[in-house]
């Protein structure tokens, strides 16, 4: 049987958009929202992800609370309708594509509630193609679009609340779709095998989406171990109908900033060129949520990650105290996305500082997975 959005002239490929183009079962389809009130006190990430090869789809909501980091997952079988976005008490309502968007969480049986809605600040970008290989197989082949906005609404941790308005609450978007890895076992080949493991593996990665009031500039940089860059972009992204074009920055130079002993950033010193012209601008990095501390993000060491079947309607919290070392300790091997504040040209400007580096990264003086920053 047909679905709903077969009734529309949106097809892509001689099926109905109930099925995938591609039979491999890492095909996706996931958002992505952060949110913050400037003071590093408290960060939300969030998103939704339909997983149709294997027939799931899930969501996450993680909220970092001082030192405690809480997150609430739900999952359930994939339905016909992808125009509802919903799974268990989590939903996302698109009341104007790209500048209205509403994003409610109903697990109160959790401890975790909110109601936030998002208005983009300016128009989205299309980012470059991500593709990553290990060996021969390819593992990640995606497209994504982000934005940067401000929200307004409510959001219920246990015993706190905070009321979000559009006057200082920031954050960034993004929609990703294609193929990269889902949850749950994969049939173990050659390249799974640790004996033939990269010895000179390395994944250094930043991503600074940020917001100033007259403009974004979005950021985005992937390293191997020799420091050979497979994915770059800046752009700086105007309001849209103020008459000027997005500008495309050249190749940021990065001057990251480590705690010592530690591959933690404080913040990073960007060279970009404006039209011929030296444009640098300062970062600085402070509260941070461990994506692989139960957002299913990577190797995530709670055991759940996005598409993992869980069974129907099924609701979970996590609770990560941010000073166990049993924590701290995995937190270099994955993803951290921290608050930002920026400086450009004397503009502040607020967002996701979104790096890690796990292995070899010769730019930094990283060897190997055990190097730190002198």
């Amino acid at each position: 049987m047909p679905i709903g959005l077969d009734e529309y002239p949106i097809h892509q490929a001689p099926l109905s958009l109930q099925f995938p183009v591609s039979s491999d079962r890492n095909v996706y389809d996931r958002c992505y929202w952060n949110a913050h009130d400037r003071s590093g006190e408290m960060f939300l990430v969030t998103g939704l992800g339909v997983y149709p090869n294997v027939g799931v789809i899930d969501a996450y909501a993680t909220v970092r609370d001082g030192d405690r980091q809480v997150t609430v997952r739900m999952s359930d079988a994939l339905g016909d309708d992808r125009m509802d976005q919903q799974v268990g008490p989590y939903r996302i309502e698109v009341v104007k594509p790209f500048e209205e968007l509403r994003l409610v969480c109903e697990a109160e049986a959790q401890g975790l509630s909110f109601d936030l809605t998002w208005h983009g600040s300016f128009p989205p970008i299309d980012e470059p193609a991500h593709v990553m290989h290990r060996g021969n197989k390819v593992i990640l082949d995606a497209s994504r679009f982000a934005a940067v906005g401000t929200w307004e609404g409510m959001l219920r941790l246990d015993d706190r609340e905070w009321t979000a308005s559009h006057d200082l609450w920031v954050g960034s978007r993004d929609r990703s779709w294609g193929i990269r890895p889902v949850g749950g076992p994969e049939t173990q080949g050659r390249y799974e095998d640790p004996a033939e493991a990269d010895p000179d593996f390395g994944f250094w990665w930043s991503y600074f989406p940020f917001r100033f009031d007259d403009y974004a500039i979005i950021l985005i940089a992937q390293e191997d171990g020799f420091g050979h860059r497979i994915l770059n972009e800046a752009v700086r992204v105007w309001p849209q109908g103020s008459g000027r074009h997005n500008e495309q920055l050249g190749w940021p130079e990065f001057e990251m900033r480590y705690e010592p002993g530690t591959r933690r950033p404080l913040g990073a010193t960007v060279h970009l060129r404006d039209h011929g012209r030296d444009l640098t601008i300062e970062y600085e990095a402070s509260t941070f949520v461990a994506l692989s501390a139960g957002s299913g993000y990577g190797n995530d060491t709670t055991g759940w990650a996005h598409g993992m079947w869980k069974g129907r309607n099924w609701v979970d919290r996590i609770d990560a105290d941010l000073t166990d070392p049993a924590v701290t300790g995995m937190v270099p091997f994955g993803m951290n996305d921290y608050v930002g504040r920026a400086v450009c040209e004397g503009d502040e400007g607020w967002g996701l500082f979104e790096h890690t580096s796990i292995g070899r990264h010769d730019p930094s003086g990283f060897a190997d997975f055990g190097s730190v920053a002198g």
